[in-house]
């Protein structure tokens, strides 16, 4: 076996960093110096400044004559297409090659200009979301949920094994990890009672999830097939889809959850390209019954990203790992998602995100929410300071974590970290 291809940039050859060479993610990120937002690919411990390569001359995406990185946003960018997204990532793989070009390397002014600590970068949401749609893939979180609150018999609905399913919504409280969260008021409808009451969450909860982000536009009346949707995935992000579980138990019949939803949900800062991810790919749990022929896929189709959620309680000197799973475990792939999204007709954009829904494992340690691994309450979890969780209670923060683990180095995503606030003072009712 070759030996592994080595960076100049020291801090991405340690095997443990989550962004060695051979990940290069995209993110937008500002300083101190310089708050204007720009693109910037992390590479060790340092952010790689592409608008000040671009700028330089060194680096040029496309054949567009405009600043695609000195933006807020990857979306310029990403609208260039899958050729340039893989003409970028070699020539940015040259200039950080320990042997590769030496137009940043040797060039000390070039270097001090373009490299900047991550410790001293602020982390912007790296896309401009100008839609979100969640999906709901995970058997083994809907059975637990069916078998939780319907029939254990018959705990995914009929048509849970024949259609990726999804909902739309709320693109505008998409945030970036680190942001703090309000615990959302709203209606709750408790047993004892006739009718609801206006309160803040009693049932605030975490969904582990991974997004992609959409590569392409597509026209309205245009529906891709799963072999053109899945060329068109730029890459993917970890997310928290925040879940108020009490107000979506009284709201979600008859068109699914709104307000329980709505107040925010949490990515991390950098998005990984496929390109990356590659290496990874793997087989997806066996599909029975067959899908429909719109939706069938020859060939492995999920990615082998290990996935951990850490809790911590304001106070706790350190938080608590609560859930590990993988994204391997999912039985709808990213592509039959995109596809089914786009079989009516409904047209995407660059930058669309789309979540995979609660990622849980077959056993209990997998779950991927609260709501099962405390089973609704039933069964509290411990934290390392002592303290006792069925959900999250103010001052909480829940971190999760992605990674794909290969042979002496590691393609992460980094953290998507979130603090609960107490709620606002109620203003309705």
């Amino acid at each position: 076996m070759s030996a592994l291809p080595q960076s100049w940039v020291a801090s991405a050859n340690t095997g443990v960093t989550d962004f060695p060479l051979q990940n290069l993610p995209y993110g937008v990120f500002s300083t101190a110096s310089q708050p204007t937002p720009r693109v910037g690919v992390a590479i060790g411990d340092q952010v790689l400044d592409l608008a000040a390569l671009e700028a330089a001359g060194v680096l040029k995406a496309g054949d567009t004559d405009t600043a695609v990185f000195a933006q807020p946003s990857i979306n310029a960018f990403v609208s260039l297409g899958s050729a340039a997204w893989r003409a970028t990532r070699a020539r940015l793989t040259s200039l950080l090659v320990t042997q590769g070009d030496g137009a940043l390397r040797d060039n000390a002014t070039l270097r001090a200009q373009a490299l900047v600590p991550l410790a001293d970068a602020t982390l912007h949401l790296p896309v401009q979301v100008p839609g979100y749609t969640d999906f709901y893939s995970s058997k083994e979180h809907a059975t637990n949920v069916g078998t939780m609150f319907r029939d254990p018999a018959n705990a995914l609905l009929p048509n849970w094994l024949e259609i990726p399913i999804g909902y739309n919504g709320r693109a505008s409280s998409v945030v970036v990890s680190g942001t703090p969260l309000h615990r959302p008021n709203g209606q709750i409808k408790l047993p004892d009672q006739p009718r609801p009451i206006f309160d803040g969450c009693r049932k605030l909860d975490f969904e582990l999830e991974t997004g992609f982000i959409v590569g392409r536009d597509t026209s309205l009346g245009e529906s891709l097939s799963v072999e053109a949707a899945e060329a068109a995935i730029f890459g993917m992000v970890v997310l928290n889809d925040w879940s108020a579980r009490d107000l979506q138990q009284w709201e979600y019949v008859p068109l699914g959850p709104f307000n329980a939803k709505t107040f925010g949900t949490s990515i991390s800062p950098w998005v990984v390209t496929m390109e990356a991810l590659e290496p990874f790919r793997v087989a997806g749990p066996v599909q029975d019954p067959q899908p429909l022929s719109y939706l069938q896929q020859q060939g492995k189709h999920a990615f082998d990203i290990e996935l951990e959620v850490l809790m911590q309680a304001e106070g706790d000197a350190q938080p608590t790992s609560i859930c590990r799973t993988n994204f391997r475990h999912m039985y709808w792939s990213m592509a039959q998602q995109f596809a089914h999204h786009t079989v009516s007709g409904c047209n995407v954009r660059v930058g669309d995100l789309m979540g995979s829904g609660t990622i849980s494992g077959p056993t209990p340690d997998s779950f991927g929410s609260l709501l099962e691994l405390t089973w609704n309450g039933k069964h509290p979890i411990t934290l390392s300071g002592g303290a006792k969780r069925t959900f999250i209670e103010d001052g909480d923060t829940v971190v999760m974590a992605g990674w794909c683990q290969g042979d002496g180095y590691r393609i992460g995503f980094g953290e998507v970290s979130g603090k609960i606030l107490p709620a606002k003072a109620k203003s309705a009712g």
